[in-house]
């Protein structure tokens, strides 16, 4: 599972912060993007790698929760895509929006979903839209800095 975080500073969280809804992932891999946009840039944009082993598991709480705890206690905005979707220009796009599968504004509840007929429909094109307002508003808020 990948899930991004714009607004969470340059600092990832630790493994244990994604013991969620019962699960903990075989693996945690944090990576703080390189070479990004300036305006991203001062605000930090973490990307997690959550692995697991079992592909039987079903994810969507833990989706849910995950792009929960990587919003909360900062103004962030995260978002849970498949792998290969991710770049600079694209984020949260209409060019990308049915390979998202979840994602939170902070002080709003996670969505998660994971049926391909609604991530390839024109609902889900709007709702990942919306995500993408406030990733934009989150980025030309001024004097926001990555920690």
């Amino acid at each position: 599972m990948n899930v991004f975080v714009l607004g969470a500073g340059s600092t990832p969280l630790p493994k244990e912060a994604f013991h969620l809804a019962g699960l903990v992932p075989d693996n945690v891999l944090p990576y703080v993007l390189m070479e990004p946009p300036q305006d991203i840039a001062r605000l930090g944009l973490i990307s997690y790698d959550l692995d697991f082993d079992d592909t039987s598991l079903d994810l969507r709480r833990f989706t849910r929760e995950a792009l929960r705890r990587v919003c909360e206690g900062r103004r962030a905005v995260a978002w849970a895509a498949f792998e290969g979707s991710f770049h600079y220009e694209e984020l949260l796009t209409d060019q990308v929006a049915q390979q998202v599968y979840g994602y939170c504004v902070s002080g709003t509840e996670p969505t998660a979903e994971w049926d391909i007929a609604t991530l390839r429909s024109e609902a889900w094109r709007f709702r990942v839209s919306e995500a993408r307002a406030a990733l934009e508003a989150l980025l030309s808020a001024p004097g926001t800095v990555s920690a």
